[in-house]
Formats: C-alpha cells, structure tokens, sequence
C-alpha cells in the first residue's frame, strides 16, 4: 500500500480543487473529488486509469465495473459510458492517475513483442478491468513522481510510458488491446465502424454504410458492434448526438432546438424524448441541475 499511497499524494499535490487536470506530461491527468458524484454520460476515449483513493463505477450497457485502490481499467475504443464515483470525502478524496493511450505506440510495440504464454481468452468487450501487479504500479508511480522533476520529463517520460505498455502488454488485458489493433481482425473493423459513426453521427446514414467502411456484411457489423459495445450502431449513434447536445446547451448556452438541429435530429419532440431517456430529465431542467452544482456532475 505504500505505493498506492505515494501516488495519491503525488495526485493530490498536483490538483487544486476537484476535476480533471491535465499535467505537462503528455497524456496524463490527475483526477480529484472530494464527494461521490452524480452518473455521468460521457465518451470515454481509450485510456488506462489507475485509482489511488476512493473508488468509481464506469456502466457500459447494463454491465457495471466498479473499481477501486490496487486496480486499474482500460478502454480501448471511444465508449460512450456512464461514470459515477462512488467513494469520496474531504479527508480522503478520489484520486486517479489516468494515461490516454497512444495506440500508434501500442501498434509499433505489438510488431516486435509476441503474445505472452498463458494470456487470458480474448474478451470481446472493449473494457477491462484488472488489479494493479508491483511493476505496473511502480512504472505509474514513477511517471508521476516526474511531475515534481520538470526537466526529466522529455527524456524519462517517454521511457516510463513505454514500460507502462509493455505491462499493459503483459497483463490480463493484453489480448483485448492486441485484437483491437490488429490488422482485419474482427475487433479492429469495429473500431474503423466507430470511428466513422464519430465522425459522421450528425448526418443521417445507412447500416449498409457503415458495413461498407468496416468493411464487414452487415449481419456480422450488427453482431460484432453489439458484442463489442452491448449497443447497436444506430444506439452509438444517438449516444452521440445526445452527449454533444448536452455540451452544446451546456458549454456553448445554445438553445435546446438549434443544438438538437446541429446534431441532427428534425423532431424537436424527439430530440426531448430521448434526451429524457438517456438523461433522466428534459433539457432545461437537466441543464439548469448541472449548472446548480457542477462539482457532482463533473467528470471524473
């Protein structure tokens, strides 16, 4: 516990109030909270977090991964999930270490390392979920403690972060990333379908389409999407149009009907509907909750 414990005051020292703080190493983040939050709907791009203090539940569908000091999660596609910390206080925050993966690395890495010997069955899920070995903990805690050595940053970090993939390469989640990354694999046309639908949710559009960019029949698109994402692509593709509404109104004080036409709905009906659904309020109501107390609706 004694890493766990260094880390959560490197983390500390390196947060002035609650949020998501980006460091000058390049994709890394500390997250602090100093109460439980309320669920939040967000796209979760691919990252290994790491929790030092508290503890955070991320619900993919109706599979929820709770996770807690002495585990790590790893998503390795753009997710929309929802996520909830649910262990903070003042005394002893929620505290997280969060590095973006650069899957360009992660592609070069796989070329020269094989598969490890006894690696679990491959999961078809794009989460995972693991508990933290010696040498993974200490290549994080390593990194962070650079936060406090400014000059070694470029020479070390660089270094730290590639251990930091070769454990990840070597843990239990290892085959998830290597089938997301692989050439033609099943997994990695999915990921070429989301990435699309990212890029083109606001316009209206075809399964057959879609198929055509994932380069997959459509039957095994709407089998292998779901097995990777518990959604359909069209579900994706609400998802998406609902949380970038929900910025629109939120960050840029656009009104419910023009951020519902720029995402692409016709029915402003419609549009309340399954913002309701998904966000258990209407528009103005859900907005004007997320403006009374940012702090437990802030993502973490």
């Amino acid at each position: 516990m004694e890493k766990l414990d260094q880390l959560a005051r490197l983390i500390a020292q390196n947060t002035d109030g609650d949020g998501v703080f980006e460091t000058v190493i390049p994709r890394l983040s500390v997250i602090r909270m100093s109460k439980p939050t309320e669920p939040l709907h967000a796209i979760h791009q691919p990252a290994v977090c790491i929790i030092a203090q508290g503890a955070k539940q991320v619900m993919l569908a109706d599979e929820i991964f709770r996770y807690s000091p002495g585990q790590y999660l790893v998503v390795s596609v753009d997710m929309p999930v929802t996520g909830q910390v649910i262990e903070a206080n003042q005394e002893e925050p929620y505290l997280c270490l969060r590095l973006d993966l650069d899957l360009k690395l992660l592609s070069e890495m796989l070329v020269d390392m094989p598969a490890a010997a006894g690696v679990p069955a491959m999961r078809k899920k794009c989460i995972g979920l693991s508990h933290t070995t010696p040498e993974f903990l200490d290549a994080a805690l390593r990194l962070a403690q650079l936060l406090e050595k400014p000059d070694e940053i470029a020479y070390l970090a660089p270094l730290i972060e590639r251990e930091l993939m070769f454990r990840l390469l070597r843990g239990d989640q290892a085959e998830m990333i290597r089938q997301i990354l692989a050439p033609e694999n099943r997994l990695q046309q999915v990921n070429r379908a989301i990435s699309w639908i990212r890029q083109n949710f606001s316009a209206p559009f075809s399964i057959e389409q879609v198929a055509i960019e994932a380069r997959m029949s459509t039957s095994s698109l709407h089998q292998h999407f779901r097995e990777v994402t518990a959604m359909s692509p069209l579900q994706y593709q609400k998802q998406l149009r609902l949380q970038e509404a929900r910025r629109l109104i939120l960050g840029n004080a656009m009104d419910a009907a023009t951020a519902a036409h720029q995402v692409g709905y016709d029915s402003p009906s419609q549009f309340s509907r399954e913002y309701r659904r998904l966000f258990g309020a209407p528009p103005i109501q859900d907005i004007t909750k997320l403006r009374s107390e940012p702090a437990r609706y802030a993502e973490a």
